[in-house]
Order: structure tokens, then sequence, then C-alpha cells
């Protein structure tokens, strides 16, 4: 049987708690949703509370189902209060690389834990990159290192393109943040897996190179 930490129970209890309020209530929406303008004008708390509303059921669902597969692996590594920080530093990761690249987009807006829960996700394929995972469009398990790599390879098409309603800037920034959390947390990694810190860091060079050509 599954055993979820209590960590991960409490951060999925207030993602349900202040996703729900949020449902239930426009105005506390409104005003603690990621709005560029809004931030730019002084709410800097959106930054961190909107990583924990999300549009709909299906949003909050995917996300927590998410986290709730790969929090043990991190727990398991780290312990919770490290999960917790790296959670927390995931989400304002995000935040931040949304603000740096939509900052000239007032109306710009998002909600949702994808940016935190990806850093958490990212952490773990760091942590044990041969774990193998399988997709429901690609049922056959692949390692988990190449999964991650693509996954942000599609967020850097995605920020490209603008594709759909997603939040692809947050996402990416959550991987980051749990990608450079992770290694601070246990810097023996760029001894012990060299190779995969380099194939992992490769979708991020990747972007800020097009970001300073102009390219994205």
């Amino acid at each position: 049987m599954y055993d979820l930490h209590s960590a991960t129970i409490a951060i999925i209890a207030v993602n349900v708690l202040v996703s729900f309020k949020g449902f239930n209530d426009t105005s506390f929406f409104e005003r603690y949703k990621f709005g560029i303008g809004a931030i730019q004008s002084g709410q800097k708390d959106r930054m961190v509370t909107s990583g924990f509303l999300h549009v709909d059921s299906a949003h909050l669902l995917m996300n927590m189902v998410t986290l709730f597969f790969f929090a043990d692996v991190v727990i398991g590594w780290f312990g919770p209060v490290k999960f917790v920080g790296i959670y927390c530093i995931s989400l304002v990761a995000g935040s931040l690389l949304a603000l740096f690249f939509h900052k000239h987009e007032p109306y710009y807006s998002a909600v949702g834990a994808s940016g935190a829960v990806t850093g958490i996700l990212y952490a773990a394929i760091l942590l044990y990159p041969d774990m193998q995972l399988a997709l429901m469009f690609i049922p056959i398990p692949l390692p988990a290192y190449v999964l991650g790599i693509g996954y942000l390879l599609y967020s850097i098409y995605g920020m490209k393109k603008r594709l759909g309603n997603i939040g692809h800037t947050a996402h990416f920034g959550g991987a980051i943040g749990g990608y450079v959390t992770t290694i601070l947390l246990k810097p023996d990694l760029l001894a012990t897996d060299t190779l995969m810190v380099i194939l992992l860091a490769v979708p991020i060079l990747i972007l800020f190179v097009m970001e300073k050509l102009g390219k994205i």
C-alpha cells in the first residue's frame, strides 16, 4: 500500500482548500491569482498564492495526482522539511520565470500548482533517473530522464508558440527550481551522476540561449 507522508497530505490539503474557495468565490480567485499588472503594482503575494489556486477540479486533480506519485521519492532522499522547501522554492521559481518572460504583458494571468509540482518531479528524476515512467499516450515505460528532458523541450516549444491555456513558463521555472535546489542539497550528484546532471540541464541552457538570441 502506498504510504502517503503527512507532508504530502498537508500540501494537498492546502491546495484543495484554497482551490475550492476560489471555485466558489470569484473575488477571492481574482485577488490571489497570478497577474502581471497586479504584481508589478505591488501585490507580490500573488506569486505564492496563485500556486494554490486552480481553474477547476480536473486541473487540481491532475496536479495533486502527479505530486502524489513523486513526493515520496524526494521525501525518501531529503525528508519532509526539505521536500516542502523544494516545493515552495519551485513554486516561487515558476512565478519568477513567468514574471520575467511576461513582464511586458500586464494582462497575463495564471493559476495552479504546476510549477511547484514540476519542481518535485524534476527533483525526483534527478535523484532517481533510472525509474521507469509511462504516459497514457505512450504506454511503453521510458527512463524518467528521457520524459523529463522531453517535457521541458515541449515546454520551450509551448512558450514560443503560446500553445493552449497552459502556463508553460511556470512549469519550466518550477523545474529549474527543483533542479538547482536538489543539486544544492546534494552536491555529490555533480560527481556521482555527472552525465545526468548535464543532460537534465540541457533544456534549461537551450531556453536561456534562445531568450538571449531573442528567439522566444
